[in-house]
């Protein structure tokens, strides 16, 4: 499958996201531990985010991608 332009750069900037909170992460795993469950909540958040792009056909169809 082939993502339009738009759609591959939210893609990108969510791997980038997502990357460095498992950055951070990892830096504190031996700290507090409140402060990992914060990071584990962001992460999972993040993970979860779908922002659809929407595109309309010239019938009117709208196509989310």
């Amino acid at each position: 499958m082939s993502y339009c332009e738009h759609c591959e750069g939210q893609r990108f900037d969510r791997a980038r996201v997502l990357r460095a909170l498992r950055r951070v992460r990892k830096e504190l795993r031996h700290a507090d531990r409140r402060s990992c469950e914060a990071l584990d909540r962001a992460l999972a958040a993040v993970q979860a985010l779908e922002i659809p792009h929407l595109e309309w056909e010239d019938d009117g169809y709208e196509i989310v991608h």
